[in-house]
């Protein structure tokens, strides 16, 4: 069983505006509506690879129903945790100011709720994978990804977490099986800045000392890099293409990465899977099919 968490999960508008002023009336000239949260884009697009998960989370409002509406259209697995108030939070972007997003905040978590998400944790088995991905509601305790960590320790469950900072610090001593940063939140947590494949090697190599089986860092245009636990260090220039729209970019990295290993359990594989997952969902104007994941593939193991 593969389990994907997202605490902040929110509705994407995504739009696009020509001739943006600010202070006037602007309407849209195109528009689209998708379910967001790092964990369940990997959701989506290990669906489109052909692995069945579980997104986790929590749901809250009319918003928060058809966010699960959405996800169970993409054939995935929604089992999210119903909160009484709030709603969950909608995520405004603006595609023709690149970058441009007006992020909603989402419903306050209390213990009562997360101790039920602990509890669907729980039957997490030897074998089964589980999948921390984003940011947290200001509500949560921010060492809430170590405590997920501590409590399954020795079960044999499969982790990994995408995070930044803090979250991803403290959740190294417990050994996660991947973490995935991109080059600029490594820089982040060691206060430099990285911006060639050469540069973040030696970065990495610290998170796995730190406490990380594999570290996958995740560049844009520059590529990819993998320290794997065997001691191999894996790069690769990024495939040719060009970029449509970069978000879940790095989420389709982690499915394809995941894919990878458990198809044949063998880093490169899984590296090219990553890179080939994260590239074909950059290039395309949703995240990226099954089928144009595998001619990226072509390209990148050519």
């Amino acid at each position: 069983m593969i389990c994907t968490v997202t605490f902040n999960p929110s509705l994407d508008y995504i739009v696009s505006v020509d001739d943006f002023q600010l202070g006037m009336t602007n309407r849209t000239s195109s528009e689209l509506i998708l379910p967001g949260g790092k964990g369940i884009n990997v959701s989506i697009v290990l669906k489109n690879l052909g692995l069945d998960s579980t997104a986790l989370g929590y749901a809250a409002g009319f918003t928060g129903e058809e966010l699960i509406r959405r996800l169970t259209e993409f054939g995935v697995n929604a089992d999210f945790i119903k909160i009484n108030h709030g709603m969950t939070r909608i995520n405004l972007k603006l595609k023709s100011i690149d970058g441009t997003e007006i992020n909603g905040c989402g419903p306050d978590i209390d213990a009562e709720a997360l101790e039920q998400l602990m509890e669907k944790i729980d039957r997490l088995q030897e074998g089964d994978v589980l999948v921390l991905a984003g940011s947290i509601p200001y509500s949560m305790p921010d060492d809430i990804y170590q405590r997920i960590l501590e409590r399954i320790q020795g079960r044999g469950v499969l982790t990994v977490v995408d995070a930044t900072r803090d979250l991803l610090v403290k959740v190294l001593p417990y050994h996660p099986f991947l973490v995935k940063p991109n080059n600029h939140e490594l820089g982040d947590i060691f206060g430099v800045k990285l911006s060639t494949r050469e540069e973040v090697v030696p970065y990495g190599k610290k998170l796995r000392d730190m406490g990380a089986q594999n570290v996958l860092i995740s560049m844009a245009g520059e590529g990819a890099v993998l320290i794997a636990a065997d001691g191999q260090c894996l790069e690769a220039p990024a495939p040719k293409g060009k970029l449509v729209n970069g978000v879940g970019a790095g989420d389709s990295m982690v499915a394809g990465f995941l894919t990878g290993w458990l198809e044949e359990k063998e880093y490169a594989h899984a590296f090219c899977m990553g890179i080939a997952a994260g590239s074909a969902s950059a290039f395309s104007e949703n995240l990226a099919t099954k089928d144009e994941v595998m001619q990226v593939l072509k390209q990148v193991k050519s």
